[in-house]
């Protein structure tokens, strides 16, 4: 009797993954044409920690055809409680390597490029080896990189960028919201980053300012008194729970599918 369960689940091992099977329910969702557009897409991932890793998960899932995903840092037991490809077996492996190959699992055709860098003013849009790409979403926690990468999607015509903000020192998933960058509250990070946009000229004084952000309204908790802290908005100074990391990844790459279906990219 196991023999005949086994091959029962046999056909895709067999035949090869059913793709339109595993992804064809987003076209009862998005329609067809909106269907081919995220099926066609490529999208950039920079920063593929505690919220980054749920965004790429989320769009392999979709059946998007082409990921770049961009991250130095390597898995640490640290991250387990958070980051979607920290397990045991993953310890020490480069965490945009981790992810690849468990996404090689969820969409074998998805073509992953794992970029080992970390986005700096001078390397950036170097980093993407020319390629083209439709939609980007930024988690990196590091302001001038989130600078770096606002003013060059806002060069970009109609082009789909989501900008994350701080998920450490959130407990609330719920108060997870989106928004534009100049009406974004309770986000240091992101506060710095529309001053610096407004300060250099890159953004209007006032009024929408065009980027598309992920953040809480939640007021940033402080780390317990008995807790060792750097003293920083990431999550390795503050506390982080996977319920609010996951939530700023998943809406974060909600909206990129969005704007992909409609062809706005």
């Amino acid at each position: 009797m196991e023999q005949v369960a086994s091959w029962a689940h046999a056909p895709a091992t067999l035949h090869g993954p059913d793709l339109e099977r595993r992804f064809g329910g987003l076209s009862r969702l998005y329609g067809q044409a909106g269907y081919r557009r995220i099926r066609a897409a490529r999208v950039a991932v920079v920063g593929v920690g505690g919220v980054g890793s749920w965004a790429a998960e989320a769009l392999a899932r979709s059946g998007v055809g082409e990921l770049v995903l961009i991250d130095l840092d390597h898995v640490a037991e640290s991250n387990i409680n958070r980051q979607i490809q920290a397990v045991d077996t993953t310890l020490g492996q480069a965490k945009v390597l981790a992810l690849r190959e468990r996404i090689a699992g969820i969409h074998p055709a998805c073509q992953v490029h794992a970029v080992e860098e970390f986005v700096e003013p001078g390397n950036w849009p170097g980093l993407l080896a020319g390629r083209t790409i439709d939609a980007l979403i930024d988690c990196c926690d590091q302001v001038h990189a989130k600078r770096t990468l606002a003013q060059w999607a806002l060069a970009q015509r109609d082009f789909a960028h989501v900008c994350v903000g701080a998920a450490g020192g959130k407990r609330h998933a719920h108060r997870v919201d989106l928004a534009d960058l100049a009406d974004v509250t309770h986000d240091p990070l992101l506060g710095s980053l529309r001053r610096r946009l407004r300060k250099e000229g890159l953004a209007p004084r006032q009024g929408r300012i065009g980027v598309a952000c992920v953040y809480s309204r939640e007021p940033v908790v402080r780390p317990d008194a008995t807790c060792a802290t750097d003293g920083s908005l990431n999550c390795q100074g503050y506390g982080s729970v996977v319920s609010v990391t996951a939530t700023f990844g998943l809406v974060a790459a909600g909206a990129v599918l969005d704007r992909l279906a409609a062809g706005a990219a």
